[in-house]
């Protein structure tokens, strides 16, 4: 049985922690950066938890998780 292959589009958009919860980095924080305030591009700058129902999606597509 051959090796089972990870998903390189979403390997690259999602890490892993310590304790096995999936983090992602959230949208709109590439460009158009003036027009938003401090506040929101502070929080758009901070790692995200993916929802249960898609971590369960993703660890289908990465094996090693």
């Amino acid at each position: 049985m051959p090796k089972l292959k990870s998903h390189r589009g979403l390997a690259k958009r999602v890490k892993v922690t310590a304790t096995g919860k999936i983090m992602r980095s959230k949208a709109y924080h590439s460009h158009l950066l003036s027009s938003k305030t401090p506040k929101m591009k502070r929080r758009l700058s901070k790692p995200d938890k993916v929802h249960p129902a898609d971590a369960k999606r993703i660890k289908n597509l990465i094996p090693y998780l």
